[in-house]
């Protein structure tokens, strides 16, 4: 009996013992929180799962693509960044990889960011023959223009924005002025987000550029028209991007890569924890479900990462084993 109690005792200690070096292996993690809102919740759902999961020592650190980048690359410092878009700093960061000071974690955003324009989901509903923008352009009368509801109208991005200029391309390409639209200026992100609003107050059509993940497309449900072409990088950086365009030609948007980033030296030292950064992926649908519920809550990135953590655990609950699971239910 006392042999037996002995065996159980040494297994508890070996247990304890392998734990508190996976923890310890953990030590402190740095953690950088964009300046943007999807960035920002990310950040506090990876320091709440690291932490409560894993036992890690967590630091969340202001953060922004390009300083966050060459910090990571030269100094080692931030550990992560959860929602690095890489499409204008692909070129450094695949450097930074293959000289193996940076690893590419989890795609984070799974379906990636998305531009282009979209229409509510009542008109597209009502209108199923509506699925491309050359289809909505046929039926200016659907959605009326503010100033002129004889006109239709294309809601272009705020003033001052890059997407302002390939709004107004798309414009020209599509022939919109042509087929009885105008193209209406919102002057600013709380303007356009204001017209959206407006027009499901009103039950009206709507049709302009905007973008995910967002609060307003968790709030409002919009639909993407397909371009109907493919994207063409040339053409838009040569053209379809810049204010000089004099002859753009339909292309589409290009889909944003957003992907984790990491250390290497993280990675080295983060065992599980780091396990867990290469299967941690949410979609947009949900990032934007998150996002209507901050807004609408006045919440900090902190609130809504516990909001998402009780009420996503179909989501999360895939990015972790059960005991870490059970864990992170434990503390919330």
């Amino acid at each position: 009996m006392k042999k037996s109690m002995w065996i159980k005792g040494a297994m508890s200690a070996a247990v304890l013992g392998v734990a508190a070096q996976a923890q310890a292996a953990c030590g402190s993690v740095s953690v950088a929180s964009m300046n943007w809102q999807s960035a920002e919740v990310l950040a506090q759902i990876d320091k709440l799962i690291l932490s409560e999961g894993y036992g890690c020592d967590v630091e969340v650190v202001p953060g922004d693509t390009m300083p966050t980048m060459t910090s990571m690359t030269e100094k080692g410092q931030p550990d992560i960044a959860p929602e690095m878009w890489i499409n204008s700093v692909r070129e450094p960061i695949d450097k930074a990889v293959k000289e193996g000071r940076l690893v590419y974690a989890a795609e984070s955003l799974s379906d990636g960011g998305v531009e282009g324009w979209w229409i509510p989901q009542y008109i597209a509903d009502a209108h199923p023959e509506i699925k491309t923008i050359d289809d909505a352009l046929k039926q200016p009368k659907l959605f009326p223009a503010p100033e002129d509801d004889k006109k239709g109208a294309v809601h272009n991005c705020p003033s001052g924005w890059n997407c302002q200029l390939s709004t107004a391309n798309a414009f020209k390409a599509w022939g919109a002025e042509g087929k009885g639209f105008t193209l209406v200026d919102t002057g600013s992100a709380a303007g356009l987000d204001g017209s959206i609003a407006k027009a499901y107050e009103r039950k009206q059509g709507w049709l302009g550029y905007y973008w995910a993940p967002t609060s307003i497309l968790g709030k409002y449900k919009m639909m993407k028209l397909d371009a109907g072409v493919p994207h063409d990088s040339k053409a838009w950086e040569s053209c379809n991007g810049k204010a000089d365009c004099a002859n753009p030609q339909k292309n589409d948007w290009a889909r944003a890569k957003v992907f984790t980033i990491v250390t290497s030296s993280f990675k080295k030292r983060g065992g599980e924890a780091y396990t867990y950064l290469t299967k941690r992926a949410w979609g947009n649908a949900t990032v934007n479900e998150v996002l209507a519920w901050m807004s609408d809550n006045q919440a900090t990135g902190e609130d809504g990462a516990v909001h998402f953590l009780k009420n996503y655990p179909q989501v999360w609950g895939a990015w972790v084993s059960a005991d870490v699971a059970a864990k992170i239910k434990k503390a919330l």
